[in-house]
């Protein structure tokens, strides 16, 4: 009877083992899929580019002082960021400083959702792979990381960064009916590998570069600024760790991101390479001609950091509010 008794407790406390259980794996909470990363980091990087692009265009035509030819009496070659601004809003009107917008958020809805959103995915399995958790070797996998999704992020958005680059040079001039427009025109004319993907090896340089300086500076800080006590996770953190990935970014990339803006925006024929793009720059310019540019490409890139961390922290926030309280019924 004793031994009954005890084969039915114990089929009872199995039966509520099992129910426990069962509870605990329906109440599971699901995580953003990557879809849901890419896109939050695409949305994230348009609302940065809509606020900061005007910056964007004096970069490019700061850039490329010296080889655009402009005609007009007015447009000989500003100075500086507001004499840019002001020549452009006088000359050709204020929406010229939004010239290429449209490329540009094609581009960032494909480039920065595979860079940023794909990051986190990409440096846990570099992660995992190598075991390294901290220190020097944590520091190798996010690098890597960052030099995967860059590359990748490229190969997938180069035509939009070329024609971006195209309609920001030349402004309210009609080189271009519009955006497709300017897609069919430079593919017909110039063909795909000498056309809308010229310039890939040394944009992919350039945006490794920037990807490493953003993307992994901005986590490297801010993991830094948190585990140290000196910020929480919170708005201050991300401001701050934004802040430090603009200006090293800006420092770090200026010199190929004017080989790049140049040579994607030179007629066919003009330069061999990109190699021979800053040769010439370099014998015919001198070194400052490498950091054309920089007060609106460093004020651009920081405010442009800022606006995408804080944007895109808040958007992951949500995202991860709404599935931890959205139990995965999967049994």
């Amino acid at each position: 009877m004793a031994t009954a008794v005890a084969t039915v407790e114990a089929g009872k406390g199995s039966g509520q083992n099992k129910i426990v259980a069962a509870k605990k794996q329906v109440a599971q909470p699901q995580t953003p899929g990557l879809a849901l990363q890419l896109a939050t980091a695409g949305v994230a990087a348009c609302i940065a580019d809509m606020i900061t692009f005007p910056l964007d265009t004096v970069k490019v035509r700061l850039q490329v002082q010296g080889e655009l030819s402009v005609t007009g009496e007015s447009a000989m070659q500003p100075r500086g960021v507001l004499g840019t601004v002001a020549s452009i809003v006088r000359n050709e009107g204020a929406t010229a400083l939004y010239s290429g917008i449209v490329p540009g958020l094609q581009r960032q809805m494909a480039f920065s959702a595979i860079r940023i959103g794909a990051y986190e995915p990409v440096k846990r399995v570099y992660v995992d792979n190598s075991g390294q958790t901290s220190g020097l070797g944590l520091m190798g996998c996010r690098i890597a990381a960052g030099i995967t999704t860059g590359t990748l992020a490229i190969l997938v958005a180069q035509p939009t960064d070329v024609v971006k680059v195209r309609m920001q040079a030349a402004g309210s001039k009609k080189v271009y009916k519009g955006v497709w427009d300017a897609y069919k025109t430079i593919g017909r004319n110039e063909g795909m590998m000498n056309g809308l993907y010229r310039g890939t090896f040394p944009n992919i340089g350039r945006n490794c570069i920037i990807n490493v300086a953003e993307t992994v500076v901005y986590d490297s800080v801010k993991d830094g600024f948190i585990s140290s006590g000196y910020f929480v996770d919170g708005f201050k953190c991300h401001l701050a760790s934004a802040a430090v990935a603009g200006v090293t970014a800006t420092l770090v990339a200026s010199p190929v991101d004017v080989v790049k803006t140049r040579y994607m925006n030179a007629e066919r024929g003009r330069y061999r390479g990109a190699l021979h793009c800053a040769r010439v720059t370099f014998k015919t310019e001198g070194a400052k001609a490498f950091y054309k540019g920089f007060n609106a490409s460093c004020l651009r890139l920081v405010s442009w950091n800022i606006c995408l961390w804080l944007s895109y922290e808040q958007l992951k926030s949500l995202s991860r509010s709404y599935y931890a309280n959205k139990p995965n019924l999967n049994i």
